[in-house]
C-alpha cells in the first residue's frame, strides 16, 4: 500500500437529474501515469473536479498518501501538491509569462528570484521558456508551457492533465511525452485524460474507464488496442468513417489572395490565402492554435468582411455579404467556440437552432418564429446525432461539451449546406461520436457539398481530408493531397519550416 498515492474510494457526485459519479473507486500509484478514459458525459471532469477541490462529492472519499483527504478549494489542493492543467488556458494575454505565474502563486517570490526560478524549471525538464515574453505573443504550445511550469513550480505529487495535446504539433507532443515520462521517473504521479487512444497506448501505464458516472473497466493501455478501449468507453463497438466514391463537380469555393489586418491586439493578420474547393470535396487545413483558425473561419462565414475578389462562391463575389445572406446561399460555418460563439449559453437548444436554421429551415412565418417547427428540428439534431440531453428545451449551457459540439455541428449539417466550413469539428468529443461526425461530414460530401474541416487533430484531418494544408502565422502553405503525406511532413507544414509558398491549388 505504500506505492499508493491517492485512493479514492466510492466517490458518488448527483446533480439535478443525472448521477455524475456512481460509487467511482480506484488507486493512482506514485510516479504513475493513470489514464482516465470515457465518452463526453461519463463523469470525468465532475471526477477531476472533486480531486482538484472544486466539487464536493456527495458520499465517499479520498486519501492522500495514505491520509484523509478532503480538499474544500483548489488552494487546499495545490497545498496538498495536487495541480491541475486545464484544457482551456487561464492567462492574461497582456502580462508577461512571470507576471502570470505569479497570480497562480500564493505567496510568490520576487520578480527577479521567480522569472530565475522559471529559466531552471524549464530547462530542467526540457520547455524553454522566456519569463519576460508577453503571453500574447505566445503559439499555443507555448502557452500550456506556462501552465506546466506554474505548475511544476508547486512540487505535485499528483499532476492532472485534461486533454493536453488537442493544440500541439507532433513535434511538440514529443517534447510534453519526454516531459511527463521525466516527472513519472522522479515520482510524480500524473492523471491523464484524452480521447486520443494511440496516445494512451504510448504514454500510459494503467487506465481506468467510466461510463455513465460508473467505473466499468481498467485496462494497460500498451496491451490493449485503441479500438478496444473506445468499446469499453462505450458499451458497444462502432464503425470508422468510410468514405464513399465521390466525384468532384465544379469549384463551389474559391480563395484568391485573402489578407486581412489582426482583429484586435493579439490576432493573427491573414497573409495572402489562396485555395479552392470543388462540389464533393473535403478539404483539410491544419495547424496549431493562434495561426489564423478563426480569422480565416470569421472571413468565411462573412463576420468580417473582405475586399471584392478574395472570396468567391460559384463564381460570385460574396465578399461584401454578412453572414445571413451567405447561409442564404448555401454556406453554412460552425466555429471553435461552441459555447458563446456556436451556440448562445442561456437559451434553449430549440432557441439555438432558431439562431442559424431560421430561414433554411423556414422556422419563420409571417416574421413570428414557429417553436412547434423549430423543436422539432431541434429534437431531430438531438436524436440524429445522439446529444445526451433531457430535451430540446434544456439551455446550451447544461450540455457536456461533446454533447454541446455534436449538437452545433449537427445543426448545421442537417441544414444541407453547399458550403460547409467547421472548426473543430470533434474538439473533446469522444471517438464514437467523433466517428460519426467524421462519417457525417463525408456523407455530407457524397452528396455534392464542399467542405473545409479547420482541425488541430492530425488523425482526423488524415482521415477524411482529399487535400491538405497547413496555417502558420496567418500563411497558407502548399495544398497537398493527403494520399502519402507523413505525420512528420504534417508537423513541419504546421510549424512553417518549409514549402510555405501559398496554394493556388
Amino acid at each position: 500500500m505504500d506505492d499508493i498515492l491517492l485512493g479514492l474510494i466510492g466517490l458518488t457526485k448527483a446533480y439535478p437529474g443525472v448521477v455524475a459519479n456512481d460509487d467511482v473507486s480506484f488507486d493512482i500509484k506514485r510516479g504513475e501515469v493513470h489514464a482516465l478514459l470515457g465518452e463526453n458525459g461519463a463523469g470525468k471532469s465532475t471526477l477531476v473536479k472533486m480531486i482538484y477541490g472544486l466539487v464536493k462529492p456527495d458520499s465517499g472519499a479520498m486519501t492522500l498518501n495514505g491520509a484523509t483527504y478532503t480538499p474544500t478549494e483548489p488552494r487546499a489542493a495545490r497545498a496538498s501538491g495536487v495541480a491541475m492543467v486545464f484544457q482551456h488556458f487561464s492567462l492574461f494575454d497582456a502580462l508577461t509569462v512571470a507576471e502570470n505565474i505569479a497570480l497562480g502563486m500564493e505567496t510568490p517570490p520576487k520578480p527577479r528570484d521567480l522569472a530565475q526560478q522559471i529559466r531552471n524549471v524549464s530547462e530542467n525538464y526540457g520547455l524553454p521558456l522566456d519569463p519576460d515574453r508577453v503571453v500574447g505573443t505566445l503559439s499555443a504550445g507555448e502557452r500550456q508551457r506556462v501552465e506546466i511550469i506554474r505548475c511544476l513550480l508547486q512540487n505535485p505529487q499528483l499532476l492532472i492533465m485534461d486533454e493536453p495535446t488537442s493544440v500541439l504539433t507532433p513535434q511538440e507532443v514529443s517534447i510534453l511525452f519526454q516531459t511527463l515520462r521525466q516527472l513519472s521517473a522522479e515520482g510524480t504521479a500524473i492523471l491523464y485524460i484524452s480521447h486520443k487512444l494511440e496516445e494512451i497506448r504510448k504514454l500510459c501505464d494503467n487506465a481506468t474507464i467510466l461510463r455513465l458516472g460508473k467505473k466499468v473497466a481498467t485496462c494497460i493501455p500498451r496491451e490493449t488496442t485503441a479500438r478496444e478501449m473506445a468499446e469499453m468507453m462505450v458499451g458497444s463497438s462502432f464503425s470508422a468513417p468510410s468514405a464513399r466514391a465521390r466525384d468532384l463537380g465544379e469549384v463551389a469555393l474559391e480563395v484568391k489572395g485573402l489578407s486581412l489586418p489582426a482583429p484586435g491586439a493579439f490576432g493573427t493578420p491573414l497573409r495572402d490565402i489562396s485555395f479552392t474547393v470543388r462540389q464533393g470535396e473535403v478539404l483539410g487545413l491544419g495547424g496549431v492554435a493562434g495561426n489564423g483558425q478563426d480569422e480565416l473561419l470569421s472571413a468565411l462565414s462573412g463576420e468580417q468582411r473582405s475586399p471584392a475578389a478574395m472570396i468567391r462562391m460559384h463564381d460570385v463575389d460574396i465578399g461584401a455579404l454578412g453572414p445571413t445572406a451567405r447561409r442564404d446561399k448555401g454556406l453554412l460555418t460552425g466555429p471553435e467556440e461552441r459555447l458563446g460563439h456556436a451556440a448562445a449559453p442561456d437559451m434553449s437548444l430549440t432557441e439555438n437552432a432558431v439562431l442559424t436554421a431560421a430561414r433554411r429551415e423556414n422556422l419563420l412565418s409571417r416574421g413570428f418564429v414557429n417553436w412547434g417547427r423549430a423543436q422539432s428540428f431541434a429534437e431531430k439534431v438531438i436524436q440524429t446525432f445522439d446529444v445526451r440531453t433531457p430535451g430540446a428545451g434544456t439551455a446550451a449551457r447544461a450540455l457536456s461539451g461533446g454533447n454541446l459540439q455534436k449538437y452545433v455541428i449537427g445543426r448545421e449539417i442537417l441544414q444541407q449546406p453547399n458550403v460547409l466550413v467547421v472548426n473543430q469539428p470533434t474538439w473533446g468529443v469522444d471517438a464514437a461520436a467523433a466517428a460519426a461526425i467524421r462519417q457525417a461530414l463525408l456523407d455530407l460530401a457524397a452528396q455534392g457539398a464542399a467542405i473545409v474541416v479547420i482541425s488541430q487533430d492530425l488523425d482526423e484531418l488524415i482521415e477524411i481530408s482529399d487535400r491538405f494544408g497547413a496555417l502558420n502565422e496567418g500563411r497558407l502553405s502548399a495544398i497537398k493531397p493527403v494520399q502519402g503525406l507523413s505525420i512528420d511532413e504534417i508537423g513541419l507544414m504546421m510549424g512553417g519550416a518549409h514549402d510555405m509558398e501559398v496554394a493556388h491549388a
